[in-house]
């Protein structure tokens, strides 16, 4: 098996021609994605795959300074591309994966096919009339909570990401994704992700995406995802019925049929005016 294999825990599943990446967030790995892959696999082949230092990827492979940005972990997404030879790939991406997918889509865009982001964000950090949804000094308390008690807090962040109270066994599972994590790992992650800033990317996006929004995130305002519709080339933007951050855990339904829609085509659909504050995220 090819080392990058082993490295990212890559696993290949499904009976179908059309390639399909599945690339999990942050302090997540691929189990959570475990609501939403059973859809995909009569009629396509699904990768799914851990970064470097999440799940069961292999941790003495972790490298401080590579892992420091989010180029590096698009350095892992490329390595599994080309260690199993992939063309025409769809690439659906949660959270900070959606610009870690667009990275590697523009150094490699006529590998790409398609990109589906999933609660995406260029950047998390209020600019002016740009609302990234934090600022300097939220950000700051985050990198300080993770590292004075990273169990602790995401505890108390996991049923503020969902945000399915009905549901408190998915906030449960959440949890245990975070927990999983290495803390040290999830701060270097947070941070490479919390200090990115790829609005002047955007535009230079040359591969059709589908931007999922859900109602209600406390990670990513609405606002966010008409900016990024709006400076991304051949962007769809859909507002879902869904709240959270985490739309394939709490509302794998209704994200399976939005995934399937643009796989087949894509369109345009209305956008949403609802709006919230990132508040709860932020302080304990």
């Amino acid at each position: 098996m090819h080392p990058t294999l082993i490295r990212n825990n890559v696993k290949i599943l499904g009976e179908g021609s059309q390639v399909l990446i599945f690339a999990h967030g942050f302090g997540c790995a691929q189990t959570s994605w475990k609501y939403v892959t059973d859809a995909f696999l009569e009629d396509y082949k699904v990768i799914l795959f851990d970064y470097v230092g999440s799940g069961d990827s292999d941790l003495s492979q972790y490298d401080q300074k590579k892992y420091a940005t989010l180029e590096g972990y698009a350095c892992d997404v490329i390595d599994i591309i080309q260690a199993l030879d992939l063309k025409d790939i769809i690439f659906i991406g949660h959270s900070v994966s959606s610009m870690i997918g667009m990275i590697a889509a523009q150094q490699l865009p006529d590998v790409f096919k398609k990109l589906i982001f999933i609660g995406p964000s260029p950047s998390y950090l209020n600019d002016g009339d740009y609302i990234g949804g934090f600022s300097a000094d939220d950000i700051e308390t985050v990198f300080t909570h993770i590292a004075q008690d990273y169990v602790a807090w995401s505890k108390q962040l996991a049923p503020v990401l969902m945000d399915s109270a009905w549901k408190p066994e998915l906030s449960d599972f959440l949890q245990e994704c975070f927990e999983a994590t290495e803390p040290s790992v999830a701060l270097a992650f947070a941070m490479a992700t919390f200090k990115a800033d790829y609005r002047d990317k955007l535009k230079l996006l040359e591969v059709p995406s589908l931007t999922l929004q859900c109602t209600n995130d406390a990670m990513v305002p609405i606002s966010v995802g008409e900016f990024i519709h709006k400076n991304v080339p051949d962007n769809f933007l859909v507002v879902m019925k869904a709240t959270g951050h985490f739309p394939h855990v709490s509302a794998p339904d209704e994200t399976i049929r939005e995934i399937k829609d643009f796989i087949r085509d894509g369109s345009l659909k209305s956008v949403s005016n609802h709006t919230h504050t990132p508040e709860n995220f932020v302080h304990q």
